[in-house]
């Protein structure tokens, strides 16, 4: 996936993610509430993700199926550094600190993040 993805089409990643391959009316039905979008809307959007290679189809009759190509952990990682590389000059620790002061953070979160450091230091060496 070289494109990034709209705030819409996120949408509909997000449903893909949590089960697929889904016909574009399932999720058209499983976005109905949240946004009110039309069939027509959820095909144009899974179109332009098939386009740009976040989604792939599979025949199914008369209907295609649709199924993420790229896990969300792997577009979390690409939307965090190309984040890091804009605002940050693609270092890591400025953009921690930077949704540490702003959401703030747990006790979970520090311990959390306490682990990740010492793993990553334990794979450093």
């Amino acid at each position: 996936m070289t494109k990034q993805i709209t705030r819409a089409e996120f949408q509909i990643m997000d449903v893909l993610w949590a089960e697929s391959p889904l016909a574009a009316a399932t999720v058209a039905e499983r976005l109905a509430a949240e946004t009110g979008w039309s069939l027509k809307t959820v095909k144009t959007l899974l179109s332009r993700l098939v386009e740009k290679g976040a989604v792939e189809t599979t025949p199914d009759g008369r209907r295609y199926l649709y199924s993420p190509k790229v896990s969300r952990g792997a577009y979390a990682r690409r939307a965090t550094q190309r984040l890091a590389d804009q605002l940050f000059g693609g270092r890591a620790a400025p953009l921690v600190a930077h949704l540490a002061e702003s959401k703030g953070l747990s006790n979970e979160d520090l311990e959390e993040l306490e682990n990740l450091i010492g793993e990553l230091k334990r794979d450093s060496h």
